[in-house]
């Protein structure tokens, strides 16, 4: 019966997605709660999770000329108000300091919600000269957005992210590396957590405050709603203007530079959950899972079958992949349970029937199924297992996206998808804002993104009926 009551205290996803969700990043000890409100602390098992995709984003970034950098995280009042979209678009958000010990603070200064000001106030000191550009340069640290409503992971007061900022002599260069940036969050989301994404441009209304434009990666959870996962902004010379920062460009005249930002959250691992886990909890992708492999030793007690299954762990280990043997006192049953509840990619069973004949169970957590496998075969077929249970959870994924994602050509097909179902909708918008105010107020449905890869579903706007000019995704989000 212990085996069965860990699993029984996950609710079915399918009776409540939520309690599913929150069930599932407490049982499997991600996160927990604190005094803080709307703030988390991030237990081993999470943070090991960010731990790998900061390594390996990290890596993607030092590729593409990408330098760390780590600035202040308190903001003076006056920077911060220099760009007047920006400010209007994060003054919900602030965090205020006024007081310096007992001592009240001359200015007030706010927790950075992000750092665009900040880097501006540096760029002026640095930039001087074309020969001083491009700038290209990243931090990873942590934010706060005073939140009104916090759910683990997707959205909370602290949150850790990386946030890129660029600064270049023109707007062709500052746009290159925008699109740049996005297509490597697209690739980081599918090749390393088996996420697909649509890649588009938002509109001006969805837009970062004080950005030209902005760019979005946008995948779709299990339940069929939309969640922005990761974006990138071409700042034009507004920010510049703003603070004015000047160059001294190869024809000897003084001009402004153009700026991008780009940036990824821990709400990744909330779009690791919510696309990838069932009702027995996590199920990790291999490239980010920080156990890739745990061996249960079946009859413990028996003389030889833990010093078969270290043996087994070591030459795992030496061929690079993250391994743990479960040798606590707890039964066969309940550590399968355990292990499905933490994700564990790969799980090998060896007991001392096993050891006798020469083999071992592999059962994979993706699917559940379970094979043998020669004892002397067991790093090759491991190895495999994995790569192909990383491969099969982007196919899983992509399919059940794209089963949940349909098309309206006209409004009255538009709503009743809304009204019956859940995903995204590919429809066509005439570019008015009144549109997707009225689309937003009346079905709670936002624009997620303008699509890179255009289609022509029809001549007219979904919502008005005057003619189209771009086709939209639109989705409820999270």
């Amino acid at each position: 019966m212990a085996e069965k009551k860990q699993v029984e205290q996950i609710t079915s996803m399918e009776t409540d997605f939520a309690q599913w969700y929150t069930d599932v990043v407490k049982k499997a000890d991600l996160i927990d709660y604190t005094s803080v409100k709307g703030c988390m602390v991030f237990k081993p098992a999470g943070y090991a999770i960010w731990e790998l995709i900061q390594k390996q984003m990290d890596a993607r970034f030092k590729e593409c000329g990408v330098e760390n950098v780590y600035l202040p995280m308190f903001i003076p009042e006056s920077l911060l108000e220099k760009e007047k979209d920006h400010v209007e678009g994060f003054a919900p958000e602030v965090a205020w300091v006024t007081h310096g010990g007992l001592v009240p603070l001359q200015e007030r200064m706010c927790v950075r919600p992000t750092s665009e000001t900040l880097f501006c106030d540096f760029y002026k000191n640095e930039v001087h000269s074309y020969r001083d550009l491009p700038k290209v340069y990243n931090q990873w640290c942590s934010v706060v957005r005073w939140e009104k409503e916090t759910r683990p992971f997707l959205r909370s007061r602290e949150f850790l992210w990386q946030e890129g900022h660029t600064i270049h002599a023109t707007f062709e260069e500052a746009e290159e590396r925008t699109i740049q940036m996005l297509n490597l969050y697209a690739d980081f989301c599918e090749q390393v957590l088996a996420i697909p994404v649509i890649k588009g441009r938002k509109t001006d209304k969805e837009k970062f405050a004080g950005a030209e434009a902005t760019y979005t990666i946008e995948a779709l959870m299990h339940d069929g709603k939309a969640l922005q996962s990761g974006t990138s902004h071409n700042f034009g010379d507004g920010f510049a203007r703003a603070f004015d920062i000047q160059f001294t460009d190869r024809d000897n005249t003084l001009k402004y530079p153009f700026q991008t930002s780009w940036g990824s959250t821990t709400r990744l691992i909330g779009a690791i959950i919510m696309v990838h886990g069932d009702d027995s909890g996590l199920v990790l992708p291999p490239k980010v899972a920080p156990v890739q492999v745990v061996i249960v030793p079946i009859r413990q007690q028996q003389e030889g079958v833990l010093d078969r299954a270290r043996d087994l762990k070591a030459a795992l280990e030496k061929a690079g992949l993250r391994v743990k043997v479960d040798d606590s006192d707890k039964s066969p049953g309940w550590k399968f349970a355990e292990a499905e509840m933490r994700g564990i990619p790969v799980r090998i069973e060896i007991g001392p029937k096993d050891i006798e004949a020469g083999k071992a169970v592999l059962v994979r957590r993706d699917t559940l199924d379970r094979s043998e496998c020669a004892l002397d075969a067991i790093v090759k077929t491991t190895e495999g297992l994995l790569e192909t249970i990383q491969k099969d959870m982007l196919e899983r994924a992509r399919t059940r996206r794209d089963e949940q994602t349909y098309t309206a050509a006209t409004r009255e097909e538009f709503e009743k998808i809304f009204s019956e179902k859940s995903g995204f909708v590919k429809a066509m918008w005439c570019g008015d804002v009144a549109c997707e105010n009225e689309i937003k107020e009346k079905m709670s449905v936002t624009s997620r993104c303008m699509p890179f890869e255009q289609e022509k579903i029809s001549d007219v706007c979904v919502c008005c009926g005057r003619p189209a000019k771009k086709l939209v995704y639109w989705g409820r989000a999270y």
